[in-house]
């Protein structure tokens, strides 16, 4: 069984910065992508960013442009969500995922609280 471990989340004043982990536990897998989406109170999940894990690329979706970078360390098989001049509509859950190489299956961690405050 394989689970997704994010931690980074937290309160912050809006301007400030977060950075978000996430790496997987359990069974090993051979990735194909790793990324983010957030879901704000009534909203539906939105895409945010997603490393591509055997070249580096990354790709953001519109939340992700421009304060969000993502990035990735192999030996720890963990990515990053850096965030950075955040806002209060910034805030929402944010989920962690992997898709697996060659097998269609997407993991989804539990989510992590963001609060921006303004």
């Amino acid at each position: 069984q394989v689970q997704l471990v994010e931690s980074g989340g937290g309160l912050v004043q809006a301007g400030g910065s977060l950075r978000l982990s996430c790496a997987p536990s359990g069974r090993t897998f051979s990735t194909l992508y790793m990324g983010w989406f957030r879901q704000a109170p009534g909203e539906e999940r939105e895409f945010v960013a997603r490393m591509s894990w055997s070249s580096g690329i990354p790709y953001y979706g519109d939340s992700g442009k421009g304060r969000f970078t993502i990035s990735r360390d192999i030996a720890k098989n963990t990515v990053y969500l850096q965030m950075n001049s955040l806002k209060p509509e910034d805030t929402a859950v944010y989920y962690c995922y992997a898709d697996v190489r060659g097998g269609g299956s997407r993991y989804w961690g539990q989510g992590t609280q963001v609060t921006v405050s303004s």
